[in-house]
């Protein structure tokens, strides 16, 4: 089981890394500290906090999902598919500066991870309550961005 963790933590931090290479300057750029923030935007420290949470936490769910179902290639397609949505984000977002293409982007993902909550929470039971601060942030991060979307 820890081998099956460690492989999610490298692959899930190695998006995070990935995105960030993409993202460029992100938050700190003069394009982003121009927008039209939402009020309840959270101060820059949280994302990279709420994020090493997720990812810790998506980690050890992927790897117990993993190991108790026997459908692994449906399972691996969806994270395949996860993992390059949350990577996508940030180049449509922050480098090419498209506010509604990353919404279309932060909306699949979300729609995806809830899928994950609610279709495997039968096998997972407690476990699942793994995957619910991924859910719960990507619904802040899609409001976030869906007000940029709108208000620029």
């Amino acid at each position: 089981m820890w081998l099956k963790i460690i492989g999610f933590l490298l692959l899930n931090f190695g998006a995070l890394a990935l995105g960030g290479i993409f993202a460029g300057s992100g938050a700190g750029s003069d394009w982003y500290n121009q927008l039209n923030k939402a009020p309840w935007t959270p101060p820059g420290w949280v994302f990279g906090f709420a994020w090493t949470t997720i990812m810790l936490c998506f980690s050890v769910y992927m790897a117990i999902l993993f190991m108790r179902k026997t459908e692994k290639r449906n399972i691996l397609v969806l994270y395949i598919i996860q993992w390059m949505l949350n990577v996508a984000w940030n180049p449509a977002f922050f480098y090419f500066h498209k506010a509604n293409t990353g919404l279309i982007v932060i909306v699949c993902l979300t729609i995806l991870v809830t899928y994950f909550l609610f279709n495997f929470r039968r096998d997972l039971k407690g476990y699942s309550l793994l995957i619910v601060p991924y859910f719960f942030w990507l619904c802040i991060a899609t409001s976030l961005n869906a007000y940029i979307s709108i208000m620029n």
